[in-house]
């Protein structure tokens, strides 16, 4: 892991790849919350609780390719 100095002020790498885990996040629930309104999902909470952490799994894997 690391940070970025923007302007004076540190801000971590995992800040950055969680925000863009959200927007990304907030993406896929437009398609995934059909679903949940026809009844495929049952427990929609922790559904979207483990889409979140995969997006940021996804995040984070791309980080760490782009910087080898």
């Amino acid at each position: 892991m690391g940070e970025l100095n923007l302007y004076g002020v540190y801000v971590p790498t995992l800040l950055i790849q969680a925000i863009l885990a959200y927007v990304l996040f907030k993406i896929v629930t437009l398609a995934t919350n059909r679903l949940i309104e026809a009844g495929w999902i049952g427990f929609s909470g922790i559904f979207n609780l483990s889409l979140y952490v995969l997006m940021l799994m996804i995040v984070h894997w791309v980080f760490l390719t782009i910087q080898t």
